[in-house]
């Protein structure tokens, strides 16, 4: 068990971040009551708060739905941003790269690619068995019989694989990280996105926004595709079932997800505001 009896002065933090899914979420992709509870109490304190995830937008705001309207999303990855539900940033993936991509991808056995667009997912018809696991992640999406068909603006390709994504998917597509940026996401989960669409550079612009520094952030994380956003932050905490990169980048460890972990540095940042 992490020893979270830290010597750290949070007195100056006022932005806190937050992956969700082996972060602030549970293991049945929930949200603490109380975790609801402590940002109305930091948010009476003057602390802001920012969700960030390779989540669907629609899904993270869905899982914050009583505080969605007052916060900052940070969705796809840190594709798409909105600051209290108003459009902030916006990276899409190189219309040239997608059918690349795709090319590649398709020839992987077991490999389920999505195509993500701000508002809604597109999945291929052959994969209607995946509905279910999409829907998790997913709270809109359509079934194409060809992606190749949708012509609309792509933020990033997440691809699925049951098996596992390090194992089975990053070494078919490692050969993209030249031109674009690749992210394993989860542990079954890959995301393809381009050069800036990640966390860390969502997390810069609304720092630079806000006139907030390092010193003031503090940022929770557990995967790969959180690793920019830690060393955006002096306050950076990787969950105890985080991914061993994670561990190794973050300067402090903090509970498992399904402990609470999240709550319990929340719980110490609040005692020590004024």
């Amino acid at each position: 068990m992490p020893n979270l009896k830290y010597q750290m002065d949070l007195s100056r933090v006022k932005l806190v971040v937050t992956d969700m899914d082996g972060t602030l979420l549970n293991k049945d992709h929930q949200v603490s009551p109380y975790f609801f509870e402590l940002y109305s109490a930091l948010k009476a304190k003057g602390v802001h708060f920012a969700a960030a995830s390779g989540r669907q937008h629609n899904s993270i705001a869905d899982k914050l739905a009583p505080i969605k309207d007052e916060i900052f999303i940070i969705a796809e990855n840190g594709g798409f941003v909105t600051d209290r539900g108003k459009e902030i940033l916006s990276t899409p993936l190189q219309p040239e790269m997608i059918n690349q991509i795709l090319d590649v991808v398709t020839r992987v056995e077991g490999a389920k690619p999505v195509l993500c667009s701000k508002d809604n997912a597109y999945v291929l018809e052959s994969h209607a068995d995946f509905q279910e696991k999409l829907k998790e992640y997913y709270t809109r999406f359509e079934l194409l019989s060809d992606l190749k068909e949708f012509d609309g603006v792509v933020m990033k390709i997440a691809v699925f694989h049951y098996d596992g994504s390090e194992t089975y998917l990053y070494p078919a597509v490692r050969e993209f990280e030249s031109e674009l940026k690749v992210k394993v996401s989860g542990e079954n989960w890959l995301d393809l996105s381009h050069p800036n669409a990640h966390k860390g550079f969502a997390l810069s612009r609304i720092q630079k926004a806000y006139r907030i520094s390092r010193e003031e952030t503090m940022v929770f994380g557990d995967y790969n595709n959180d690793l920019e956003m830690l060393g955006q932050a002096s306050f950076s905490f990787a969950m105890a079932n985080a991914h061993p990169n994670i561990l190794r980048a973050a300067r402090y460890t903090t509970l498992s997800n399904n402990e609470m972990g999240v709550e319990r540095i929340l719980e110490q940042l609040l005692a020590q505001l004024n």
